[in-house]
């Protein structure tokens, strides 16, 4: 049987396009923002509310032009996979504690271009406080001013950060550590920003303070990516 060689051609043509979709589409998906969860040891319930993540990156998404992947993943300082995150978040109420390798692959992912966010969630103050002095020993936490770029970088906060929980009824703070003037670290105090992410029904917020906490959140995370 004689085969059209112009029938030929256009099946390769096909199946050529097919790959280069293909090739398209998994670019287009290594692209997306993702928002990856730090695991540590020491205690610290660092997996809590798992369902964070992926409504703030859908909230990016309806709301800015980052394209992102709302999933929830996470990742181990002490692997390289590390650097494959532009931001990551770390939370939980206990212990934290970083092995050495941690500490070297942290900084040099903070040094390089990363961006942590860092939110207590209750009780992880004196922890962060005492690990990130391995990370930055020469560095206290910073407290920001409300002037910085951080409370207006998409959605506008003139008063600083929301109060989300009432945790110890103190004002909320946020603070930062730096790598020659760039603000790399970010932590929340007597906040709790996370709390109002997950879905509606695990803290049972007002409508009102979750969408406060979507919303600097998002700052966060467009600040991150564009600086």
């Amino acid at each position: 049987m004689k085969i059209n060689k112009k029938y030929i051609i256009f099946i390769f043509l096909l199946l050529f396009g097919f790959m280069i979709s293909e090739a398209q589409q998994n670019n287009v998906s290594k692209s997306r923002v993702k928002l990856a969860r730090v695991k540590y040891n020491g205690g610290g319930d660092w997996y809590n509310d798992p369902s964070g993540e992926v409504n703030l990156l859908k909230y990016v998404a309806s709301n800015t032009s980052i394209l992102v992947d709302p999933t929830y993943e996470y990742v181990d300082l002490s692997t390289d996979n590390l650097f494959l995150y532009p931001l990551i978040f770390l939370t939980g109420h206990g212990n934290i504690n970083f092995s050495e390798a941690e500490v070297t692959r942290l900084r040099a992912y903070l040094e390089n271009g990363g961006f942590l966010y860092i939110d207590d969630d209750y009780g992880l103050d004196e922890f962060v406080k005492k690990e990130m002095k391995k990370i930055f020993p020469d560095q206290k936490f910073i407290e920001l001013p409300f002037e910085h770029e951080i409370y207006s970088a998409h959605f506008k906060f003139p008063k600083g950060l929301p109060k989300i929980h009432a945790h110890d009824d103190r004002p909320p703070q946020g603070f930062g550590l730096f790598f020659e003037g760039r603000l790399c670290v970010y932590y929340t105090y007597e906040s709790n920003l996370g709390d109002g992410w997950p879905d509606a029904d695990v803290h049972n917020d007002s409508p009102e303070v979750r969408e406060l906490s979507l919303k600097m959140g998002t700052n966060i995370i467009v600040y991150a990516l564009t600086h």
